[in-house]
């Protein structure tokens, strides 16, 4: 029995996580709930789960079963927890993240922001005993178990999947005209607001790569991405022989969810078979970068390390936010974004609380930007350490 404490459950990765448990419970147990603003939602899920505790950032929530408010770093601690799902937005679970792998708990890693911002931090506390830092999202699930029982040293490179968002056939032109509506019209996965634009942006790809680099200690120029739009090929490992292996399901989070939870066993589950009676037809090809620099330029965060990638989560997140407030355009985005990266003085990530300042500059940097001129031809603030 894995004693579950899901951070994040009332979001897309959280829901179907409890989809996990309701239908596995001899392998299951939530223990811990954690919620942000659905008050509502929590609620229902409480009652329904009966965990011990519970967190929750709105005081009006009423739950009519007894379990008790902890914070979210008490129940990572906790003794009575096992595995600790991080499926939150943002940085709101790093802190809760560091203490459950100091705790020597299992974290299954459904944030992107987290490992992005925190990488060394967070390999460090996975060397506690007993810890282990697994993780949620399809495609480093997929290289995850394509790595299984492998030698490192044979790895050639990752290839990442990316679908490539609703508008991967628009044109330079057609991306200027993009609506907050279009743009969360995602072609194959159901995803919370940010992640979905992150998406249509290709941001999210290159967050995917920082977060390669860490849980693989892959080099940055041993990680490549190409547009997979049928989303069947999750993701692939090259080998120095040239020889090739991927893992291949249906466009499903329950699958990475479950391995996740279920490691390292491959139990019965809810998750989807493909139909292989149906003809298929898989496609890939390299990303166009002119059209979405978003990819480049997290890579390039990457590899300059330090708060870089902080300032530039939170840069993006600001600039996404605007966007969907109708403040700014589409491809305005990753002008932002750009501008901020740049303008950042970059400094030593050594602790939480650095990062954390970063990726509030990072917000603040663009607000600013857009109050002062809110056209493509603002003049960038100057940096801050």
């Amino acid at each position: 029995m894995n004693r579950v404490a899901l951070l994040g459950s009332t979001g897309s990765i959280g829901t179907q996580t409890l989809k996990i448990a309701r239908q596995m419970p001899s392998e299951v147990r939530i223990v811990a709930l954690a919620g942000g603003n659905n008050a509502s939602l929590l609620s229902g899920q409480i009652n329904e789960f009966e965990p011990r505790f519970f967190s929750s950032l709105r005081p009006d929530l009423v739950v009519s079963h007894t379990a008790t408010y902890a914070s979210l770093e008490d129940i990572a601690a906790h003794d009575g927890v096992d595995t600790v799902v991080v499926a939150t937005a943002g940085s709101a679970s790093l802190h809760a993240a560091l203490v459950a792998l100091r705790a020597g708990k299992r974290v299954a890693l459904a944030n992107k922001e987290a490992l992005v911002m925190t990488g060394h931090l967070m390999l460090e506390a996975a060397q506690t005993p007993g810890s282990l830092l697994v993780p949620v999202d399809s495609e480093h699930s997929a290289l995850w178990q394509c790595l299984r029982g492998e030698n490192r040293d044979e790895v050639s490179r990752l290839l990442l999947t990316a679908s490539g968002g609703p508008f991967y056939s628009c044109s330079a032109d057609e991306l200027h005209g993009i609506t907050p509506v279009e743009a969360l019209a995602h072609p194959v996965w159901s995803m919370g607001r940010k992640i979905t634009i992150d998406s249509a942006t290709l941001m999210n790809k290159g967050l995917e790569i920082i977060e390669a680099h860490w849980l693989f200690d892959a080099p940055y120029d041993r990680i490549d991405v190409l547009v997979h739009p049928q989303c069947v090929v999750h993701s692939m490992v090259e080998f120095k022989d040239g020889s090739i292996k991927a893992q291949l399901g249906v466009p499903n989070m329950v699958l990475p969810i479950q391995y996740a939870l279920t490691w390292p066993h491959r139990v019965p589950g809810p998750a989807p078979a493909m139909d292989w009676t149906v003809a298929q037809s898989l496609s890939f090809e390299p990303v166009d970068t002119a059209r979405f620099p978003a990819l480049q330029l997290a890579r390039e965060a990457g590899e300059a390390g330090g708060t870089i990638p902080a300032a530039l989560c939170g840069a993006d997140e600001a600039a996404v936010a605007l966007f969907l407030d109708g403040v700014i355009g589409f491809t305005r985005i990753s002008e932002l974004v750009e501008d901020a990266v740049h303008a950042h003085v970059r400094c030593e990530a050594e602790s939480v609380e650095a990062v954390l300042e970063a990726e509030e500059w990072g917000r603040r940097y663009v607000r600013e930007c857009v109050a002062k001129s809110g056209s493509v031809t603002m003049q960038p603030l100057k940096g801050e350490a």
